[in-house]
Formats: C-alpha cells, sequence, structure tokens
C-alpha cells in the first residue's frame, strides 16, 4: 500500500464533521458578527455615545440658563389684644395668602476663560471616547483572528492524528497478514494494537480540544448558541513575511492606540491645569428674571397686594485669599500634568520594547518555518522508505515507530511554529494600529 493512498482514510474516519452540510465561517464573516454582537464592544461604543453626547455648548456654559418657578402658601392665625384700659380684642381665623410666580435667566458672561477650556476638554473627552472604542475593537480582532487560526491549527492537528492513527491501521493490517502467513509472532500483533490504540486515543483527544477551539470562537462571536457547529473557510495558516521594522517603527509611534489615548490624558491634564488657573481671573455673571406676587388679607384695610416687574443684575468678582488653596490646587495641576508626560513616555518604551520583542520572535519564527517545512520533507521520504522497508521485513516494528513518530512530531512542529508566526504576525498589527487590515 503506497503512503499516499492513506490520506483519503483521514477524511473518511472523521467524525468530527457530519455529513449534512454546515455552517461556512470565514475570518471575515467571524469579525463581522463579532462587531454587531459582542458585549464589551456594545459596552464601549455606549460609553463612547455618552462623551459624544457631553460635547455641548450648554455643558460648557456658554449658554444661559433659564427657570420658571411659582409657589403659593398662607397662613391661619389667631390674635388677642390687649388694651392699656384693660379691654381686650380677640380675631380667630385671621388667613392670609400668598401666591408668587417669575421667570429667572442666568449667564455667564466671563469666567477666567473656564468655559472655553472646559468645552476643549469636553471635545477632547469624545475623543478619547472613540479611541476607547477603537482599542476595545483591536484588542477583540486580536482574539478573534487568533481564535479563527488556532481552529484550524487544531483541525490541522486533527488531521495529523488521524493519519496516525491509518499509519497505525495499516501497519496492524501487515502484521496480522504476516501472522496469518506465519512470518511474524503473535508479540508483534499486539504491539501494533498497542499502538493504534494508542493514537486512537490521542485523536479523541483532539476532537475535544477542536471542540473546545469551537466555542471559544462561538463565545467572542457572542453566539446565541455556543455549542453550534462550523466549519473554516480557510484550512491552512498563510502568514506574511514582508513586515519591515523600520515600517513598522513609523505607524507604531503614530498609530499605536495605546499611545494616542495616552497623548489625550496628557492633553486632558493640560487642560485641567488651565480650568485650575481659571479661578484666579475674575468672573462676571448677568442675571435678569420677572416675577409676579399676590398677597390677600383677610383683615385689616388692603384685601389683596399685587406686585409684579422685571429685575437684573450684574456680579463681578474675584478671589482675593482662599487660604493658599488655590496655590496648592495649582502646583498639584502641574505635578499630575508632568505625571500624565512621564506616563506617556512610559508607554512609548514599553510598545517599542514590545515591538522590538515581537519582531524577534517574528522573524526568527520566519526562518524556523523554512526549516521545519525541509524536516517534514524529510521525515515523510523517511516514512515511505521505512514502511516499504517494514513490509519486506528489513525494519523492526520499533524503528517503524520511530520513524513514523518523526513524521508526525514534524508535521505538528510546523504546524506550532505556523500559528505563532501568525500570532506574531497579528501582534505587529495590533501594536501598529493596522489590525483593522483584516476585516478590510
Amino acid at each position: 500500500m503506497k503512503l499516499k493512498f492513506l490520506y483519503p482514510s483521514i477524511f473518511i474516519i472523521s467524525v468530527l464533521v457530519p455529513v449534512k452540510a454546515q455552517t461556512v465561517y470565514s475570518l471575515k464573516d467571524c469579525i463581522s458578527i463579532g462587531l454587531e454582537k459582542n458585549f464589551s464592544i456594545l459596552v464601549a461604543r455606549n460609553s463612547e455615545t455618552i462623551s459624544a453626547n457631553n460635547f455641548t455648548l450648554g455643558n460648557a456654559g456658554y449658554l444661559p440658563t433659564i427657570a420658571i418657578a411659582s409657589r403659593y402658601s398662607g397662613t391661619l392665625n389667631n390674635s388677642t389684644q390687649n388694651m392699656t384700659d384693660g379691654s381686650n380684642t380677640t380675631t380667630n381665623g385671621i388667613n392670609s395668602t400668598t401666591a408668587n410666580a417669575g421667570a429667572t435667566l442666568g449667564w455667564t458672561i466671563f469666567s477666567g476663560f473656564n468655559i472655553q477650556t472646559t468645552y476643549k476638554k469636553l471635545n477632547e473627552l469624545k475623543q478619547l471616547g472613540a479611541l476607547n472604542t477603537q482599542l476595545t475593537v483591536e484588542n477583540y480582532l486580536a482574539d478573534i483572528i487568533s481564535g479563527y487560526y488556532n481552529y484550524i491549527q487544531q483541525m490541522q492537528m486533527l488531521h495529523n492524528m488521524q493519519y496516525a492513527v491509518a499509519l497505525s491501521k495499516e501497519r496492524l493490517r501487515i502484521d496480522e497478514d504476516r501472522y496469518q502467513l506465519g512470518s511474524s509472532s503473535k508479540l508483534q500483533v499486539l504491539q501494533s494494537r498497542v499502538y493504534l490504540n494508542a493514537d486512537s486515543s490521542r485523536l479523541s483527544k483532539q476532537f475535544e480540544v477542536v471542540r473546545a477551539s469551537q466555542i471559544r470562537l462561538n463565545e467572542l462571536m457572542a453566539s446565541a448558541d455556543m455549542g453550534a457547529k462550523f466549519v473554516s473557510k480557510d484550512t491552512s495558516i498563510e502568514v506574511n513575511p514582508q513586515f519591515l521594522y523600520e515600517k513598522l517603527l513609523d505607524e507604531t509611534l503614530t498609530g499605536n492606540t495605546s499611545l494616542l489615548i495616552a497623548s489625550k490624558n496628557k492633553t486632558l491634564s493640560e487642560y485641567d491645569y488651565k480650568l485650575v488657573v481659571s479661578r484666579s481671573y475674575p468672573y462676571l455673571n448677568l442675571s435678569t428674571g420677572y416675577s409676579y406676587n399676590l398677597n390677600t388679607y383677610s383683615t385689616g384695610a388692603t384685601k389683596n397686594q399685587i406686585t409684579n416687574g422685571m429685575n437684573y443684575g450684574l456680579t463681578l468678582g474675584v478671589n482675593i485669599f482662599d487660604g493658599f488653596n488655590q496655590r496648592r490646587s495649582i502646583t498639584n495641576s502641574n505635578i499630575e500634568l508632568k505625571n500624565k508626560e512621564l506616563r506617556y513616555q512610559e508607554i512609548e518604551q514599553g510598545v517599542k520594547a514590545d515591538l522590538i520583542t515581537i519582531y524577534s520572535a517574528y522573524s526568527n519564527n520566519l526562518r524556523l518555518i523554512n526549516l521545519e517545512q525541509q524536516n517534514l520533507q524529510t521525515a515523510t521520504e523517511n516514512l515511505t522508505i521505512a514502511l516499504e522497508r517494514y513490509k519486506l521485513g528489513s525494519l523492526s516494528g520499533i524503528d517503524l515507530r520511530e520513524v513514523q513518530k518523526s513524521l508526525l512530531d514534524a508535521k505538528e512542529s510546523l504546524l506550532s511554529i505556523q500559528y505563532q508566526t501568525k500570532l506574531a504576525e497579528i501582534s505587529l498589527e495590533l501594536i501598529s494600529g493596522k489590525i483593522m487590515s483584516y476585516y478590510k
């Protein structure tokens, strides 16, 4: 039996994929579903909407405030008047009422540039909300892309183990034929059966790993049915060998989302400092309003009194001394501004270190892929020769098992290196702010 005829048995013995048609997901399908339904992204987008809603002229203090209020109140008293001549007068149930209504308008004309600075800060907070959403989406893309290719890797591992079972079945068939012809011992048949059972056990465990990778993808896509089965459109892991460090560094320093967020936080600290300083300036407030009052009396010469009219005023003030609290606030705000600058430098340093580390692993893995591919080709040819020798009786069962194991290990090693290289590629796209290219 030629080696090439063993490959169709891989699919014959597969029980993971039913005969009936299943949902087929491409990477873009998984990303599209996840971007629409993933809970973390929905929360981030809601937070972004809140930041956008807060960016208004009114929230900054540019617009005046108008209020309308009314009140009705009354008193019910008993009155006793004692005269000097010894007489007295008692009046019970004296009822007086008051009704008033009014409209007021207040407007801050100047507050030491507080309003202008607040408006700019709200704009920065709006942009920061968008960046936080972008960071959530990018991290999500990294997770779902990794999960998608992990599923592909586990499926390839499954096929590799299915191939191992097919080889062990072929070996058992050869040994049983030999035993029937009297050219082999019962011990050899039993040993071949042990190898077959061991390979079948590994195959059964790999089915569980593949299933777990399916469930993980369903979770990332926020699928209503966590146990839904599907197959991937891609069946192999293709890596991009074209990344250049210098280009990645430039893209990282200008497009890394964590750096952009740190820069926004630094800008917000600058505005906070200006807001604290603005309290040292004079302030000017305008107020005006209209009021209507109606007073009624149950005793006396006056039955009721109506008062209505306009009121207005300007308030000019300045903080002269507040126990040195203003100076303390300015000092602390300045320190916080320096901290945000240091934090930015720290993040920038960490991002550069991560880029160097990931790119080094990526470059090394590319070299390893070539070596593992050569090793797999050699191991495949070696097994073909070993299997023919085993049929002729010129190779021991232990030696054949070692050759078989070398081929399977070579295949698994290649799959592992390809996946690790893909993870490094994903990380490089993430750190340089280009991971959305997977969705385009």
